[in-house]
């Protein structure tokens, strides 16, 4: 087996529950924080899943309740999907079936570069680069399926 695990059904495969744990590292200042919670993908009403991620997050010593919730969509290939925000603006594609992939999502001046890789059945991460004037960030995301 290879570095990465190939999906044949992004939506299919991430249904369910997830732990997260996700490390917040600012290249300007040196400054770290970290999430943890879980991430549901639950059915969304048509097709796709609806991602509702909950835990804390904590930034310079201080924690703080954090949420939020995407749409996956099903893609324009089979087994892929469009990402989208909760109010429906698109963010990025997501094409699993090599076991990587990679997104770019520009955000006002700032570029989101996310990088996805699955390691097996129970296993898949998320590193975001995120470049631009305002922000100069790592977001390193682990996920563990949960039973």
């Amino acid at each position: 087996m290879g570095e990465f695990w190939p999906v044949q059904d992004v939506l299919a495969h991430l249904g369910g529950s997830w732990r997260v744990e996700r490390g917040v590292r600012d290249l300007a200042s040196g400054a770290e924080g970290r999430f943890t919670g879980t991430t549901v993908f639950g059915p969304l009403d048509g097709a796709g899943l609806l991602h509702r991620e909950s835990g804390t997050f904590v930034w310079q010593g201080v924690a703080r309740p954090a949420e939020r919730t995407l749409r996956f969509l099903p893609g324009d290939a089979p087994g892929t999907a469009l990402v989208r925000f909760s109010d429906g603006r698109p963010f990025h594609d997501l094409d699993l079936t090599s076991g990587r992939w990679v997104a770019d999502h520009p955000c006002a001046a700032d570029l989101y570069r996310g990088e996805f890789t699955v390691r097996d059945e129970g296993h898949w991460r998320s590193v975001w680069r995120v470049r631009g004037p305002a922000k100069d960030l790592v977001l390193t995301t682990g996920y563990t399926r949960l039973v």
